[in-house]
């Protein structure tokens, strides 16, 4: 099972942005996304930055190949 998290924010002109980060710790705790989220509004690392948190959840799925290829 693949875990992907979605961290939600609002960027500087008002819109809605989701960063997703694929093969995360599927025990990540809401503290340490908080955390994690409120340093990258802190730190503007993608040059214009994320302006405010909205939120994140946890994304959880299986993939079953039925036909190699």
């Amino acid at each position: 099972m693949a875990t992907t998290l979605r961290l939600h924010f609002e960027d500087t002109m008002g819109e809605k942005v989701t960063l997703s980060l694929a093969n995360v710790r599927g025990d990540l705790t809401a503290q340490e996304v908080q955390t994690a989220m409120d340093a990258l509004v802190a730190t503007p690392v993608f040059g214009y930055g994320p302006a405010a948190v909205l939120g994140a959840d946890l994304v959880d799925r299986t993939v079953t190949e039925l036909i190699a290829g």
